[in-house]
């Protein structure tokens, strides 16, 4: 190699590096260090001659490992025509502290057309350090334990908008499937005579239980919405929407006997006073709720069947009980909270 230098050009470079494996802003006994050199604007068919290491670079500056190449750039020229940019490096440390200046790196090139010259990289300084020691006693320093910094608003907001995110997302699932499962409910509800809808919620309040002055107002808020179900349904009117007053008003027209038409008016305005005015009702009263309510139910429910069949048979109707006429007794018994 040192004849073939002799023979050629030597040709001075720039571009030696020293990179830290372990970044920090000095180099202790016992780091890694990269040291090699960046070979520019390489053209193809070019081959290259490293120094030989295996005695190591200098005294106290020991080599880790052999030369690694690696290409780190590939430029295209025309057709054909490319060059690469190709880092040459070794691995080094140093166990003594101390300022060491690393020799040249010498690069012998043949080019393509069979010329031969050197490229000669300038050395760089290595500064070693060793631990800092403590001058009043001459004992190196204990390892520091891991910072604690403060949260900063900066780290918490993203976790916080996150979980709001999250939290709106599952929040709208939820009332999309609520929503979705109660118009499925509806419509099989409208799927349904009117007077089994009524019939079953009514059901639900067959109990003594919901009497308790605490209850009365979710009591008498079931049984008055599902009898304004039924009217909505029964009668074509928008009960839902209604007051007492407009309720009945419009049930002035209907076929509704005089005494269900008392009796639901009076249920209705009981009921507005439990929920408006909070006042509580004796159990007396609250047995009567529920067969009350059954009964509209089933008896104007009888009579629309009865009127659909007379009139498919051609028959006149039977007369109902008229408005003025008083209620017949019936057992209600059957209708009584269990």
């Amino acid at each position: 190699m040192l004849i073939i230098a002799l023979l050629q050009g030597i040709i001075p470079m720039e571009g030696s590096f020293l990179r830290q494996m372990q970044k920090r802003d000095s180099v202790l006994i016992g780091d890694q260090l990269q040291y090699g050199v960046l070979l520019e604007d390489v053209t193809e068919g070019t081959s290259f001659m490293l120094p030989d290491l295996s005695k190591g670079l200098r005294d106290s500056v020991e080599v880790l490992g052999g030369w690694q190449i690696d290409t780190v750039k590939t430029r295209r020229y025309g057709k054909g025509h490319k060059v690469h940019d190709i880092e040459v490096r070794t691995l080094i440390s140093s166990f003594d502290e101390g300022l060491y200046d690393l020799p040249p790196i010498s690069v012998v090139r043949k080019l393509s057309d069979g010329q031969v010259d050197t490229l000669v990289f300038k050395g760089l300084s290595l500064d070693v350090r060793t631990m800092p020691v403590d001058t009043a006693t001459f004992t190196p320093h204990d390892i520091k334990p891991q910072m604690k910094y403060p949260v900063t608003p900066d780290e918490v907001l993203p976790w916080v908008g996150g979980l709001w995110v999250i939290t709106a997302i599952a929040v709208l699932i939820w009332a999309l499937l609520t929503m979705r499962r109660r118009r499925e409910e509806v419509r099989q509800e409208m799927l349904e005579p009117a007077h089994i809808v009524a019939l079953r919620k009514l059901d639900k309040y067959r109990s003594s239980k919901f009497w308790a002055p605490e209850k009365q107002k979710a009591f008498y808020s079931g049984i008055t919405d599902a009898l304004r179900e039924y009217m909505a349904r029964r009668y074509e009117i928008g009960a839902m929407e209604m007051t007492t007053a407009e309720i009945f008003e419009a049930l002035r027209d209907t076929d509704v006997p005089k005494y269900l038409y008392t009796d639901m008016k009076g249920l209705f305005e009981r009921s507005d006073f439990v929920k408006f005015a909070k006042m509580t009702v004796p159990e007396e009263d609250n047995a009567k709720v529920l067969p009350s309510a059954v009964r509209f139910v089933t008896e104007t429910y009888r009579s629309e069947v009865e009127a659909e069949s007379e009139a498919a048979e051609g028959t006149p109707a039977q007369e109902t009980t008229p408005m003025n006429e008083a209620a017949p007794e019936e057992d209600n018994s059957r209708f009584m909270p269990k």
